[in-house]
């Protein structure tokens, strides 16, 4: 295989890459790139192939686990609503996780509401918030 074909493979990887931005063929150019330089160490075309697809699957098996870490923390928009964890509020509409009923006020901002248990929890209940889920709170009574 010419230098020129691992040359064309590298750019079209790239360009690939550079439109879709979903680190697809990343690891192919960088495979190419191996391939590339066999070719140029005067390597036959079965250990070019074959340094390309080993760099390929070394490549995306090493990098994938730090791209999905990076991923998680990008996606994440904070909304400073955890805030609102560990905060105590007064029930002001009954909480009833079977008819999918009930909220509270925290900090001013009304919250629809689910319980950690599925007992109805009446009107002026202190509760605390646990956790969010979606855009309801999820809130255990105060003991």
């Amino acid at each position: 295989m010419p230098y020129w074909a691992w040359l064309l493979a590298i750019a079209a990887f790239l360009v690939v890459e550079g439109v879709t931005v979903q680190l697809v063929s990343a690891w192919f150019a960088i495979g190419s790139l191996a391939g590339l330089i066999a070719n140029l160490c005067g390597a036959e075309l079965w250990l070019q192939l074959t340094v390309f697809a080993v760099v390929t699957v070394i490549s995306l098996i090493a990098m994938r686990p730090l791209i999905k870490k990076i991923n998680k923390t990008a996606n994440a928009t904070p909304t400073n609503a955890d805030r609102c964890i560990g905060e105590t509020a007064i029930v002001t509409e009954e909480i009833n996780n079977l008819l999918g009923k009930g909220q509270v006020t925290v900090s001013g901002i009304p919250w629809t509401v689910r319980s950690t248990t599925d007992a109805v929890v009446p009107v002026g209940t202190p509760v605390r918030v646990e956790e969010i889920q979606g855009v309801k709170l999820i809130v255990s009574v105060v003991s």
